[in-house]
């Protein structure tokens, strides 16, 4: 794929994606064409077309019981849900697609939807482990080995940018990355590929990547793509022009759902500041970021926070995960939306269930954490996120 090639196809497919979310299709073009077209917002940085068609074709094929089509379906929207900082609904999700898989004797569906969620969440050895699962099961998957590099790849730089280890982490981008005309993973490896080229010493690199990034941006024009594109950008930029950037990509990215960027954005500025000796700036950078980060269970991105908060003078006490792994997966996310003042009709459209099962999870919730209220579910999932200067 060429930028030019890009530039000329990217507007086509915006429109086509207005016409696909605002237009009354029947059920059979649905199943069809909307794996397709939410498959194409996602490469075109469409994210709000990518939520409401993702969604749209998840409850259709529950709807119309097309197994054969449902778990990629779940998958599109696990990789939605992911992003958008919502990581308890997409081990929801992944828990049905995996259900599903596991009785159609596909293994390697099983395991390859795992994958939206390990590398967020920090932990070196389960994600590996996934991976060389999903490696052996290839034969089960028609995308073969070449899906297989991509997504693992993207993972790695993931988790080791997380976990700051950044050369491994650019050595994983840099081959997740080399199909760029594939889009998809290969573009959220470019971004990577930034990050772990600026602080692996390749400032050439992670520049060339930047641009390339930003000249899909442009055509995009979305504020999910120019506002990760500040970002990209900020980090091969100085002082104010890097300044600049960095305060316009969270203020494009905090008019998108896509938090997991947004969040990330704070800590990228928010390391930046500190760097520049301006400890109380960086703070409340910081804070913004491990606030977010802990609670959707970004847990090496929120440590990497929380150390530079410690390191710019601010006292943090750590955001206990003790309420988080004390649930399942359901209950959680549950828990979130009832902390968040949803009603229990409100929280099963979410979920696809009944306000009669979310009111029997709720019960089990209150029991296991001690809780009697929503208030108090809120307070005791944001438990630990206090930071003083």
């Amino acid at each position: 794929m060429t930028v030019a090639g890009y530039a000329a196809g990217a507007p086509v497919v915006l429109r086509a994606l207005d016409s696909f979310r605002t237009e009354e299709v029947s059920r059979e073009e649905g199943l069809g064409w909307y794996p397709l077209a939410a498959r194409m917002a996602f490469n075109v940085w469409d994210f709000h077309s990518n939520t409401v068609l993702s969604t749209r074709l998840v409850d259709l094929a529950r709807e119309t019981g097309a197994l054969s089509v449902l778990p990629s379906a779940l998958l599109q929207l696990v990789s939605n849900r992911v992003l958008a900082g919502e990581l308890d609904h997409a081990d929801t999700l992944i828990a049905e697609a995996q259900t599903i898989g596991e009785a159609a004797g596909n293994r390697y569906l099983a395991h390859y939807v795992s994958m939206a969620t390990e590398p967020w969440k920090g932990r070196e050895a389960p994600m590996l482990k996934t991976i060389d699962a999903m490696t052996r099961d290839a034969d089960l998957y028609q995308g073969g080995q070449g899906n297989i590099l991509s997504s693992s790849q993207w993972a790695k730089a993931v988790l080791y940018n997380g976990l700051g280890r950044y050369e491994e982490a650019y050595a994983a981008a840099e081959r997740g990355a080399e199909n760029l005309q594939e889009l998809g993973l290969a573009i959220r490896s470019m971004v990577e590929l930034v990050e772990a080229a600026v602080r692996s010493g390749r400032p050439a690199r992670a520049a060339e990547a930047a641009q390339a990034l930003d000249g899909m941006a442009q055509v995009s024009g979305t504020d999910w793509a120019l506002g990760t594109s500040a970002m990209v950008r900020a980090q091969v930029s100085e002082g104010p022009a890097a300044e600049a950037l960095y305060r316009e990509a969270i203020e494009r990215l905090g008019r998108t759902d896509v938090r997991i960027t947004y969040a990330r954005s704070h800590l990228l500025y928010g390391e930046w500041l500190r760097r520049e000796n301006r400890r109380v700036d960086a703070r409340e950078q910081l804070g913004i970021a491990y606030k977010i980060l802990s609670r959707i269970g970004v847990e090496a991105f929120a440590e990497r926070a929380w150390k530079e908060l410690r390191g710019a003078g601010a006292t943090v006490r750590k955001r206990s995960v003790e309420a988080r792994t004390a649930l399942a997966a359901q209950e959680a996310q549950i828990a979130r939306l009832a902390g968040d003042g949803m009603t229990n009709p409100e929280i099963g459209a979410q979920l696809f269930i009944s306000p009669h099962t979310v009111e029997w999870h709720l019960r089990k919730v209150f029991a296991k954490l001690g809780t009697a209220s929503r208030k108090q579910l809120s307070d005791t999932l944001l438990e630990g996120t206090a930071v003083t200067a």
